[in-house]
C-alpha cells in the first residue's frame, strides 16, 4: 500500500482536509477543487461501490486494515495521530477515517428526467443536515431522483454525506436551471410539478398521492420561508400535510419523507 506517516499538521499533503468545519471555505473550495469529503468506513465503501475515485485517504492507525483493503495500491494513505487529525480537520474525527474523493461531473437533467417517475426538487435548502436527511429519504423510499436548486446546499458536502449515510451516492442527482427553465424541463419529460406548501388551494397529500399521475416531481422548499412564489406558481398542484394541535408543518426533510411515504405505492421502485 501507499501508506505515509503524517508528523506535521502542516503537511501540504493534507490540503484537501484543512478546515472542514469552515463550511463557508469548503463550500467554495471543495466544488473549484474537484473534491468531497467521505466521513468513517461505511460512507467510503458507499461512495467507493458507487464508482467515485479518492485521491487520499487520512485516518488514524486502527483504521487501516479495514481502509486500506478498500482502496488501491496507488492512492495515498496518510497515517496520523487523533491529535493530528483534529488540528488539520479542526474536529475531532470521532470516526477515524476520512478519504478525500473525485467529484464526479454532475449529468444533464435531461437526461436524468428521462426514465424517472419520481423525483424530489429541492429548492434553496440551505441546511446541510436537511439535505442529506432528504436524500436519506428519496434513497429509502423509492425516489428515482433529486434535482437541486443552484442555492441549494451542496449535497457531496461532508455534513450531507454524513447524514445521508452515504446515500448521496445511491440516488442520481443534479442541479436544475432556475425557473421558469425548470418548469419547461419539467413538463416537457411529462412530469406534474406537485409542490409541498401552506397555501389556501392547497389539496391533502392523501388525495394527491390518488389521483394517480403518472410521473410526479415532488418538490420542497428551504427551511423557515418554504418555497418560493416562483415555485408555487409554477406547480400544478399544491399539496399539503394535514397537521394537528396547531402545527402547522413539519421539517422539510420531515415532510418530504411522509410525501414520499404516502405515493410510495403509485411509484415504487423498479
Amino acid at each position: 500500500m501507499n501508506l505515509v506517516r503524517i508528523a506535521d499538521a502542516a503537511d501540504p499533503a493534507l490540503a484537501d482536509y484543512v478546515a472542514l468545519t469552515d463550511v463557508v471555505l469548503r463550500r467554495r473550495t471543495e466544488p473549484e477543487h474537484g473534491l468531497y469529503i467521505a466521513e468513517g468506513s461505511k460512507v467510503i465503501a458507499r461512495a467507493l461501490a458507487a464508482g467515485h475515485r479518492p485521491r487520499s485517504v487520512l485516518l488514524q492507525g486502527k483504521w487501516l486494515d479495514e481502509i486500506s483493503g478498500m482502496v488501491g495500491d496507488e492512492v495515498p494513505i496518510y497515517l496520523g495521530e487523533p491529535e493530528l487529525l483534529r488540528t488539520v480537520t479542526g474536529y475531532e474525527v470521532h470516526r477515524g477515517a476520512l478519504a478525500s474523493m473525485q467529484r464526479p461531473v454532475l449529468p444533464d437533467p435531461a437526461t436524468l428526467l428521462t426514465d424517472a417517475r419520481l423525483v424530489v426538487v429541492v429548492e434553496d435548502v440551505v441546511d446541510h443536515t436537511n439535505v442529506g436527511a432528504i436524500f436519506r429519504a428519496a434513497a429509502g423510499l423509492g425516489a428515482d431522483a433529486v434535482l437541486v436548486s443552484q442555492r441549494c446546499a451542496d449535497p457531496l458536502y461532508r455534513r450531507s454525506v454524513k447524514v445521508s449515510m452515504g446515500t448521496v451516492f445511491q440516488v442520481p442527482w443534479t442541479r436544475l436551471p432556475e425557473w421558469p427553465e425548470a418548469v419547461d424541463l419539467l413538463h416537457s419529460a411529462g412530469f406534474h410539478l406537485a409542490a409541498l406548501a401552506l397555501a389556501e388551494d392547497a389539496i391533502p397529500l392523501d388525495s394527491f398521492a390518488a389521483s394517480g399521475h403518472e410521473r410526479i416531481a415532488l418538490v420542497l422548499g428551504a427551511e423557515g420561508d418554504g418555497l418560493s412564489r416562483a415555485a408555487i406558481s409554477a406547480a400544478d398542484t399544491v399539496v399539503t400535510i394535514p397537521m394537528l394541535h396547531g402545527v402547522d408543518s413539519l421539517n422539510v426533510a420531515s415532510a418530504g419523507a411522509v410525501a414520499l411515504w404516502a405515493l410510495r405505492h403509485e411509484h415504487s421502485p423498479r
